[in-house]
């Protein structure tokens, strides 16, 4: 039997993308109160999301999210990892600015124990794939064309996206000058 490399590093990348999803899992979360849902998307999927990101930069005209869109193309997979718009209920914690959960829902805030642990997650999953060798970039514009789309649900409010990518030389590296404000 003959295995070229094409087909182990396809493989690779899908073990990588799974233990990557495993690994924002059992990062360690705030009460022990998990939030946070995951996903690999590829094919039309990621198609759909880099159209997405396409059409925030038409709406806005923030470049980076054009720029954005040519990775996720270019991306092998894209793994989205998201929280939960969920406080986790702690009596007097007031971290969030706010007195209490029922203030914060009022004022339509986010717990920060859940952004936290999205944060703590992404992490972990990014140290996977280097651990791996896998190539990866954490990506806000993929996250917010996921939200966009509902990819995660409706009930997640703040979703990252991570590129991942097996290339002789990194798609993330040469990606030109950012312009963040018109």
């Amino acid at each position: 039997m003959i295995r070229k490399s094409e087909e182990a590093e396809r493989d690779a990348l899908r073990i990588t993308a799974d233990a990557m999803m495993a690994a924002a899992r059992t990062a360690p979360k705030g009460c022990g109160i998990d939030n946070i849902v995951t996903a690999v998307i590829d094919g039309e999927d990621k198609d759909d999301l880099a159209d997405e990101m396409m059409k925030i930069h038409e709406e806005t005209g923030l470049e980076f999210f054009e720029r954005d869109s040519g990775n996720a193309r270019s991306s092998d997979l894209v793994i989205l990892i998201g929280v939960k718009d969920k406080p986790i209920g702690m009596p007097h914690c007031g971290l969030c600015g706010f007195s209490d959960c029922a203030a914060n829902r009022k004022a339509g805030a986010r717990c920060v124990f859940n952004i936290t642990d999205l944060g703590i997650a992404m992490g972990s999953a990014v140290s996977k794939a280097a651990d791996d060798r896998v190539d990866s970039r954490v990506f806000y514009s993929m996250g917010k064309a996921a939200q966009r789309l509902g990819i995660l649900g409706s009930d997640v409010k703040n979703v990252y996206g991570i590129g991942l990518s097996i290339s002789s030389k990194s798609i993330y590296f040469d990606r030109g000058p950012r312009k963040m404000m018109q």
